[in-house]
């Protein structure tokens, strides 16, 4: 059964698989433990920037949407998370807040691309 909140809910648990998949490769890239403790306290920063993102693009008006929401919540993901991360002494070089930015665009922005692109393709001329 499909309800008209379904876009809703599907993009907002795919921003946040893709933020704690963000998580789980990082981890893994470093040889991190698999404890989910470290694996939260590693996630919190970005599912609580990715959160405020949602609100401040109030973002159930138009999930799919690239421009602004898309920006808007990567931004805020990005953003708060790097601050949030820095606050609880976690560490935040550099090249550690490069890579967060370009793969949380790639991941936050490409799946709404994806959709938005699909959608158009498949209206009628």
């Amino acid at each position: 059964m499909t309800t008209s909140r379904s876009p809703l809910v599907y993009s907002a648990l795919t921003d946040l698989i893709l933020v704690l998949m963000f998580v789980a490769i990082g981890r893994s890239s470093h040889q991190e433990s698999g404890s989910l403790l470290g694996f939260v306290g590693t996630a919190w920063p970005f599912v609580v920037g990715l959160a405020l993102g949602w609100v401040v693009a109030r973002a159930w008006r138009g999930p799919t949407r690239v421009v602004p929401v898309g920006l808007v919540v990567w931004g805020m993901t990005v953003g708060a998370g790097i601050v949030l991360r820095a606050l609880s002494g976690q560490g935040v070089q550099l090249s550690f807040v490069v890579v967060t930015a370009v793969v949380l665009a790639l991941f936050l922005l490409g799946w709404r691309s994806v959709v938005r692109w699909t959608s158009r393709s498949r209206r009628p001329a």
